[in-house]
């Protein structure tokens, strides 16, 4: 026990190492992460880490799930549903299908409900690696809706195809009809029962005597219950947690007080992080164990054949989203589409950005070592080296030219009203008008008597004539100047602040308050 708890500390500091390289070569830090498990794994420390397949599913999958679900905009979800759903489950099937009828033709031996097996695990793009690159790339609102809403939905479909596709190599049978009723109930009743769940936290939240400490902790225990309620019953526990996380989402204003809502966000960018990094570090360490598990099979027939599917696996998602961005202009014709002229940056873009990630190598690891009769599960080892090449492949070579390509399509937010530092200005200067309006309603009277109201009259008048004579965030100059002197006068608080924290009669407590505030201050201003 001792011994395994040193080794976690270990790879944390791992971690942070790796990651603290990672930005400094301004490079995304799950590719990092990925490489830096590969180099480790060659070491005799870190030969013999494994991952548990039910570890990954059960203890890091939900959190992960639950937080994109969080962060994820529920407007720009359902503006985008159409898009979202079709990549999200046709081109995830179509995608098994295509890896199916390849891996066939190319393996010797290989049968088709070991194709759809295969198919099946390497189809969905990574929640957790798409979002976590895409987040250090700027591109349009739309795009980033796009990407994300997709990688929440994916894995449903694609463990909804591994677990048919598995239970055809064990049995030798396959019955469409049976299968097709079962893959849309998976579907439907997992997303009820996140609903279900979420409803029921939603209450506990609303109308219990929670505290912030009570509220961070059902939040995190939150998507534990979504995901083990959806899969104690064989649905989608992953649908369970992403709608259940989509409508909590939702209700935050509602269900949270601000102390929770600061407080909660903290912890969580803390847990995910450490989560996140585990998982890419994990994935690389794995490459020992799978390595020799290879057996008969060559280790350079087993490269090739990883790298012929990655091939084909980019290839596929590009022709997918070209075909859906065609059909799309097509449709338009006939019903309200979200964007009747998709063009080809959006749809390139979006088909590059198809990471493998953890939830492959999960799935890959959870087949079982035999089937019925005792006998070993055929091609397991192969199919998990062809999993995790293909995640190495698609996480470094996509991951790393995501950016540049980007860059290079020049991408237009061609679906903005309004450009975002003009929005800021208008969201600006109408929270202070309204300020304004409701004191002059409701206690004009008042302003002479309490200087304290007054000088908060001044302070809401000061920002109108601001905005009013036209000095807007566009002009970068003026706003650049402006945030430097307002940061320095900060500074010089704090140096005050901890100061007078060396004298006894000031309280440390409340010296801490007002640097706390400050802190606040600076996140508002660097935004």
């Amino acid at each position: 026990m001792q011994s395994h708890f040193i080794e976690f500390i270990s790879l944390i500091l791992i971690i942070l190492a790796l990651v603290m390289v990672a930005n400094k070569l301004k490079l995304a830090y799950p590719i990092v992460l990925v490489l830096g498990g590969l180099i480790l794994s060659l070491t005799s420390v870190f030969s013999d880490v494994t991952i548990d397949p039910e570890l990954v599913f059960l203890i890091f999958l939900p959190p992960l799930l639950y937080e994109a679900a969080w962060a994820t905009s529920w407007k720009e979800f359902w503006r985008w549903r159409r898009v979202i759903t079709s990549f999200a489950f046709l081109i995830v099937i179509i995608t098994a299908c295509v890896v199916a009828l390849v891996s066939t033709a190319l393996i010797p031996g290989f049968t088709l409900a070991l194709g759809f097996l295969l198919g099946g695990i390497i189809s969905p793009p990574d929640a957790v690696s798409a979002t976590t690159i895409m987040r250090g790339v700027k591109v349009p609102k739309s795009l980033s809706s796009i990407i994300e809403g997709e990688s929440l939905l994916n894995d449903a479909s694609s463990l909804i195809v591994f677990r048919f596709a598995l239970a055809a190599v064990i049995t030798g049978q396959f019955h469409f009809g049976e299968a097709t009723t079962s893959f849309f109930l998976v579907i439907v009743i997992g997303t009820l029962i996140g609903l279900l769940v979420a409803l029921i936290f939603y209450a506990i939240h609303r109308w219990l005597p929670t505290t912030p400490s009570i509220d961070i902790v059902l939040t995190l225990v939150t998507p534990y219950c979504m995901y083990y309620a959806a899969e104690h019953f064989h649905f989608s526990g992953v649908l369970a947690v992403v709608s259940g996380g989509l409508l909590l989402s939702s209700k935050r204003q509602s269900m949270l007080s601000y102390r929770s809502r600061i407080e909660g966000v903290n912890v969580w960018t803390s847990l995910v992080f450490v989560l996140n990094g585990l998982i890419f570090l994990l994935i690389g360490l794995q490459l020992p164990s799978i390595t020799s598990q290879l057996g008969d099979i060559s280790l350079g027939t087993a490269i090739w054949y990883g790298l012929a599917i990655s091939f084909l696996l980019i290839v596929t998602r590009l022709l997918c989203t070209f075909g859906a961005s065609i059909f799309t202009k097509i449709m338009s014709n006939f019903i309200t589409v979200a964007d009747p002229n998709p063009g080809w940056k959006g749809p390139l873009v979006i088909g590059w950005a198809g990471m493998r990630g953890v939830v492959s190598l999960a799935a890959a690891l959870s087949i079982p070592l035999v089937i019925s009769g005792g006998q070993p599960f055929p091609y397991r080892n192969l199919i998990l080296f062809i999993t995790f090449i293909v995640i190495l492949v698609t996480l470094v070579f996509q991951g790393l030219t995501l950016p540049w390509l980007i860059r290079k399509v020049k991408l237009d937010d061609k679906y903005a009203a309004i450009p975002e530092e003009e929005q800021e200005t208008i969201i600006q200067k109408k929270l202070a008008k309204a300020s304004l309006q409701l004191l002059e309603e409701k206690y004009g009277k008042d302003r002479e008597q309490n200087q304290h109201l007054k000088q908060l009259f001044s302070r809401f008048q000061t920002d109108i004539d601001f905005f009013d004579r036209g000095i807007k965030t566009t002009d970068h100059k003026t706003l650049r100047s402006y945030q430097d002197i307002y940061l320095e006068v900060l500074e010089q608080q704090r140096t005050l602040l901890n100061k007078m924290n060396t004298h006894s009669e000031f309280d440390e407590d409340l010296i801490r308050k007002y640097l706390s505030l400050i802190d606040l201050e600076e996140l508002k201003l660097r935004g």
